[in-house]
């Protein structure tokens, strides 16, 4: 409802407030062929604001150029999230620390993404349902946030994906893609033993990442049982090496969360 103020002279209605003015025309295409969608967006009120507020010309071009930058990185975000292909949204704050086994002073450090800065490897060790893949998840999506491309793979894609260019003889050009990316998550590693030629184009991955990006690996197979699943003795310990060498090791354990999520709904009346 519409104010008015009264005088001897009866009711007053207050001016309306200025109307936005439409960008001129050559400014609009100037802004549309440079793509500074978001200056183009919002310089008209931007300009009417600096105007009734009196603002310098610096103001008037930081707060257009700061909704530039913001509507940047958000759209990055978006799609490095998009390319990271992750299965599902787990989030660091969604994360219980004080319910795992992971140590609070360790989740900070791996929160810290200092590791991923320094190319360094995350090593999850632990039984199913210890909170592996939200940890790796929920690292990805901070580090994307944080600037950093990230890929997410379980075992089983990645092995399907570089058989495929084993195939038409592009293995090569996949790896070289990986590679591009700040931080590899290879998640459910040893649900399924790889054969020989499996083997190979794991270390292939895991050499050419050395010292050089990050990966982030999940597995419930202890390091010493490792043999399990790779059947090459030679190159499972030289794929150990690489990735251990520089290393944040996190061993969880505990009940599964699934399992106590589904036994609390069991006994819920």
């Amino acid at each position: 409802m519409t104010e008015t103020a009264t005088t001897a002279e009866g009711p007053v209605t207050p001016a309306p407030p200025p109307a936005v003015p439409v960008l001129a025309a050559d400014l609009d295409a100037g802004l549309r062929r440079l793509k500074l969608a978001a200056i183009r967006r919002t310089a008209p009120e931007v300009l009417l604001t600096a105007k009734t507020q009196r603002w310098t010309p610096e103001e008037v071009l930081r707060t257009l150029v700061e909704a530039e930058i913001a509507a940047r990185d958000a759209s990055n975000i978006v799609n490095r999230l998009k390319v990271a292909a992750f299965p599902v949204t787990k989030t660091l704050e969604s994360f219980d620390v004080a319910a795992s086994s992971i140590q609070p002073k360790v989740f900070d450090y791996l929160t810290s993404l200092e590791w991923v800065r320094a190319q360094s490897n995350l090593m999850i060790i632990g039984p199913a349902g210890t909170g592996k893949s939200h940890t790796l998840i929920g690292l990805g999506i901070a580090a994307i946030h944080a600037g950093h491309k990230v890929r997410y793979f379980t075992a089983t894609d990645l092995l399907e994906s570089l058989y495929r260019g084993l195939a038409d003889n592009t293995v090569g050009k996949i790896i070289d893609s990986l590679l591009r990316v700040d931080l590899i998550i290879l998640d459910e590693v040893g649900f399924a033993p790889l054969d020989d030629t499996g083997t190979q184009l794991l270390f292939r991955l895991v050499a050419g990442a050395y010292e050089r990006r990050s990966l982030a690996i999940a597995s419930h197979w202890p390091f010493e049982q490792w043999g399990r699943f790779l059947p090459e003795q030679t190159t499972a310990v030289s794929i150990l090496d690489r990735l251990l060498h520089h290393a944040t090791v996190v061993i969880t354990d505990g009940e599964s969360y699934r399992m106590k999520d589904a036994q609390h709904r069991k006994e819920r009346p």
